[in-house]
């Protein structure tokens, strides 16, 4: 497994990915308006997206980090493949936008997780995680 910046060539597998990866929280599968446009939402405002790759090129995994000014960052679409959830991943993929955002000077992380109904995984995650000294929900 390797966590690479987002390729436009893995563009069909993350879609079909994060569509999975909704479809088995029990959601109706339905794609945010970023993913579809990564370069205008991360890379063109020197933010970022990573995708979790397996040893056979598929995505298996994402993160995306938008900076902020005052010192904060938003996570956004942590999504990782259902049958490989508690595997790791999800704190590697979490590593890598916490180093990023360091070092681009944030210390604070914003966090948007979801209806607490639907995205239940995601708050037991994130509480199990320890990262930024500060972290806030929004």
């Amino acid at each position: 497994m390797r966590i690479i910046k987002y390729e436009e060539k893995y563009r069909d597998d993350l879609i079909f990915m994060v569509l999975e990866a909704k479809n088995a929280l029990g959601r109706v599968p339905t794609l945010n308006d970023d993913l579809l446009d990564l370069n205008g939402y991360y890379f063109d405002k020197g933010d970022m997206f990573w995708i979790a790759l397996d040893d056979n090129e598929r995505v298996i995994g994402c993160v995306g980090c938008n900076l902020l000014p005052r010192c904060e960052a938003v996570l956004h679409r942590l999504y990782i493949k259902c049958n490989l959830k508690r595997q790791g991943l999800g704190s590697e993929l979490l590593s890598v936008a916490e180093s990023f955002a360091k070092a681009n000077g944030r210390n604070i992380m914003l966090l948007h997780l979801g209806n607490k109904n639907t995205y239940f995984e995601s708050r037991c995650f994130i509480q199990s995680t320890v990262i930024f000294s500060q972290m806030k929900t929004i």
